[in-house]
């Protein structure tokens, strides 16, 4: 084991999109990074190793924390990145579809996060990022389960900190609004279709492209990784662009039937 004092930083689902964003970020402001996906990859730059790893294996998430361990000795940033949306009305998903999502989603989460914990509190210090959504803070049409999911993030993460201040170790949330990535395009829809919900969707799916389309790059909300990484003193929460915030402050400030109304007339199914 090589005891390094360079500080390290573990990202899970690093393949592509904010994961790999972040990881070459990481790398670049001087971070030893390593960075997980599903299948044997190269990684994107120098600074950077990926390992494979299924976050929702127990057996593999501890020896990706072996072999992390094994090479540097430490682990100084956790970043929970690896997730994936399903889209759909929420009567369209099975249980076991539901089960699977928050498998990744949330279970995923904490599997690691449970892996890495006894390493930073024998350190003294340490800090976890968990790439939630602004679907954390607001209601998601026709993406119910990816939004109750990132909804679970919240509360965890705020709870999760609260716990662990004592040992020098801070938990936050990053939460991005659209962002240009594969993850809608690779997303499974509901796995038992409703033909009533049909034409709603459609317009729903043309208005959410549309945001998509014109939303934040994966390395603007990787800045904001790095910026959360490096706080002195960390704040809960991290909206990532301006939509993000502007977002961030609607759900907390107007009325709820204002934002209601808003919330509806923007996805097209008022």
């Amino acid at each position: 084991m090589t005891q390094s004092t360079q500080p390290v930083a573990l990202i899970t689902g690093a393949s592509s999109g904010i994961g790999r964003a972040s990881a070459m970020a990481l790398a670049k402001v001087g971070y030893r990074v390593f960075g997980t996906s599903r299948k044997p990859m190269s990684a994107p730059t120098d600074g950077i190793t990926m390992l494979v790893a299924d976050v929702t294996s127990d057996t593999s998430v501890q020896a990706l924390i072996d072999a992390v361990m094994a090479a540097m000795g430490r682990i100084d940033l956790l970043v929970n990145n690896a997730g994936y949306a399903l889209s759909g009305a929420a009567e369209e998903s099975s249980i076991g579809q539901v089960q699977s999502l928050f498998e990744t989603n949330f279970h995923g989460v904490v599997r690691v996060t449970n892996a890495v914990l006894p390493i930073l509190r024998a350190q003294g210090a340490g800090r976890i990022l968990n790439v939630g959504s602004v679907f954390g803070l607001i209601p998601g049409p026709f993406g119910a389960y990816y939004a109750a999911s990132k909804h679970a993030i919240e509360g965890y993460s705020e709870s999760l900190d609260h716990e662990v201040r004592p040992f020098g170790i801070r938990v936050a949330v990053i939460e991005p609004w659209a962002t240009k990535t594969s993850i809608e395009a690779n997303s499974p829809q509901g796995d038992r279709p409703v033909p009533a919900y049909a034409q709603t969707f459609a317009r729903y799916q043309t208005a959410f492209d549309t945001a998509m389309a014109e939303g934040d790059s994966a390395e603007d909300v990787a800045a904001t990784v790095v910026r959360a990484a490096r706080d002195r003193t960390p704040r809960p929460r991290y909206p990532s662009g301006k939509a993000a915030r502007q977002t961030s402050f609607a759900r907390r400030f107007l009325p709820r039937s204002l934002f209601d109304r808003t919330l509806r007339k923007q996805f097209n199914i008022a």
